[in-house]
């Protein structure tokens, strides 16, 4: 594993009938912070935020997902559909003793966390959610906009079963690798590689992308307060998306965008992203 911060123990949490690995720091009964990681990480993505979310008071837990925690790979790519994902981090938090949580989340996290936050707003203390827009903002920007749509065209390659695999893990995983864009410290994207090289764990990780379907777009307008960050340098999503994600929020929210940022946001700038996530819970303690 890549080298984390001091103070960061890994955990295994019960759920759902699978286990799944995790990262925690700070003290087992404070306010648990629940991170999120997207594709292709883990969470040690969120390495440069738990110590010091931790040092604020708080217990912060990330968690490697369904189908990135050998002990929770299930075959099927039913199994990976957002709802399914959703259902996971309510377990997460059961598992952790928490009522009440606040959810991090990057990328694909946030796909998760957004609905997640909409449907049980009596769970989710706040929101905070790096670099993905709210789900209905997408779906209206890349209606809209062929450049929005462009940039999601990765997705129809991630879906071709088998396909995706030998040419992301081709040459020791070289395209795997490239996919980081340079912004994330070498020591994670060996990593990362390494742990997707495993047998049929790339595949569990492509299985999100397999098990999508247009109803993920369905998340209804969040009631809990948010923050929102979003770099102009992402690949991945239009400022038209990002912009519009406000729309889509009823309750207190700010929006955070990061000049000269990609979207590997918690890897490649932690300290951006760090006083931002620490001004948020402060304020929604």
């Amino acid at each position: 594993m890549a080298p984390i911060a001091p103070g960061t123990e890994p955990l295994t949490l019960p759920a759902r009938g699978l286990e799944f690995d995790a990262l925690a720091a700070g003290p087992p009964g404070a306010p648990l912070v629940l991170f999120l990681h997207g594709f292709p990480e883990f969470a040690t993505s969120w390495r440069g935020q738990l110590a010091a979310v931790a040092a604020a008071g708080y217990r912060a837990v990330a968690v490697d997902q369904r189908g990135y925690s050998p002990g929770a790979r299930p075959a099927d790519p039913a199994d990976y559909a957002v709802a399914e994902l959703a259902a996971d981090v309510i377990a997460f938090a059961d598992a952790l003793g928490a009522d009440r949580f606040h959810l991090v989340a990057h990328d694909w996290g946030g796909v998760v966390a957004w609905p997640v936050a909409a449907l049980h707003a009596e769970r989710v203390a706040s929101l905070v959610v790096l670099s993905t827009p709210h789900p209905r903002a997408l779906a209206a920007a890349t209606a809209a906009s062929a450049e929005q749509r462009d940039r999601l065209g990765y997705i129809r390659a991630f879906r071709r079963e088998g396909a995706a695999e030998a040419a992301l893990l081709a040459d020791g995983g070289a395209a795997l690798a490239r996919l980081y864009g340079g912004r994330v410290p070498d020591d994670l994207v060996a990593d990362n590689v390494r742990r997707l090289s495993a047998p049929g764990a790339l595949t569990a990780a492509l299985n999100w992308y397999r098990a999508l379907h247009g109803d993920a777009a369905d998340a209804p307008a969040i009631g809990v307060p948010t923050r929102y960050l979003w770099g102009d340098g992402d690949v991945a999503f239009t400022a038209a998306a990002a912009e519009a994600t406000g729309d889509w929020v009823t309750a207190p929210y700010t929006y955070t965008p990061l000049a000269g940022a990609s979207h590997w946001l918690p890897e490649e700038r932690p300290d951006r992203v760090t006083g931002p996530l620490l001004e948020h819970l402060a304020a929604h303690a």
